[in-house]
């Protein structure tokens, strides 16, 4: 266990839902104060039941949802970066922020890239393709996803500073970039970055406030834990502190078995896991906040004391 206090969130998918069953759902969990952050995901299209079903735009949603609420954290689990220019996704992550208060967390990740068959199926197995192809947005190589994932993280960072600046990179082209009203938060945001390869976990040491993946049941705690590691010596490579980037894993909740989902935070609680979000699968059911804070997060909290005598 570090120093660092446990946190918990919420995370709801915009999809297959309403906007007012979105919005009573954050606003409960507005009132429960153990609940610190709600969150959204980032896709055009939804990637499980029917494909012709309501699917809202993310950052859109975010920020009218950050209007409607005053005390969490708010971001997505995580923006997809090649859907957004950098600048662009800077000049809106900054708007956000001044419309919440000062609550946003940047979370961002490479998003959808071309995947080789037999690297977990087909390439048309990976549902970036046809989101993408949707969009008109090109589907990329890993290579080139991280590369300008690092773009867009030194881009966003020096837009929220209030310089005016040039930029030449690879994959982005600015002139007399500017972005006015800078973020409430100073010099910014935080950031949250997504993802669990090698080489996405280099950018997590050079650029993250936080490193989120996703949990039990898509990776197991031991895996998670070997991640870590992996982030360590990349941060120790870099000479970052590895305590300066907060541990955050998403996990999906059990309504019918709310004890298993109690045994798998507290197995990521053990590994140095800190900010805990929790996945709803739909429906979402009425009173979802307090019975989440009474089910799950004050009894592990109480073990945390416990533990720290």
């Amino acid at each position: 266990m570090t120093g660092e206090p446990l946190s918990f969130g919420i995370k709801t998918t915009p999809v297959h839902t309403g906007y007012e069953d979105l919005l009573r759902v954050w606003q409960e969990a507005d009132a429960v104060p153990q609940i610190e952050h709600a969150w959204l995901w980032d896709h055009l299209l939804p990637l499980f039941g029917p494909k012709d079903g309501p699917a809202f735009e993310g950052w859109t949603l975010l920020a009218a949802l950050a209007a409607q609420t005053r005390r969490l954290r708010v971001g997505l689990l995580v923006t997809a970066n090649p859907i957004r220019p950098p600048a662009v996704l800077a000049k809106i992550a900054a708007t956000t922020d001044v419309i919440s208060g000062g609550r946003l967390v940047v979370g961002i990740g490479v998003g959808g890239t071309r995947q080789p068959a037999g690297a977990g199926g087909v390439p048309g197995d990976n549902p970036a393709v046809a989101e993408y192809a949707a969009y008109g947005l090109p589907v990329v190589s890993p290579a080139e996803g991280l590369a300008r994932l690092d773009e867009t993280c030194e881009v966003m960072r020096r837009l929220w500073s209030g310089e005016v600046f040039d930029f030449d990179g690879p994959h982005t082209t600015l002139r007399g970039a500017r972005c006015f009203p800078v973020p409430v938060q100073r010099p910014g945001p935080p950031l949250l970055i997504g993802g669990w390869g090698d080489r996405t976990l280099r950018l997590v040491a050079r650029h993250a406030d936080l490193w989120n993946i996703p949990g039990p049941p898509h990776n197991p705690v031991e895996y998670i834990a070997e991640r870590s590691a992996v982030l360590d010596a990349h941060c120790a490579d870099l000479g970052r502190d590895p305590a300066a980037i907060t541990r955050s894993v998403q996990t999906h909740v059990r309504y019918d078995d709310p004890a298993a989902t109690r045994a798998v935070v507290r197995d990521l609680a053990r590994i140095g896991v800190r900010h805990l979000v929790l996945n709803l699968p739909q429906p979402i059911p009425q009173g979802v906040a307090r019975w989440l804070a009474d089910e799950i997060i004050d009894p592990v909290l109480a073990d945390e004391q416990v533990a720290a005598g």
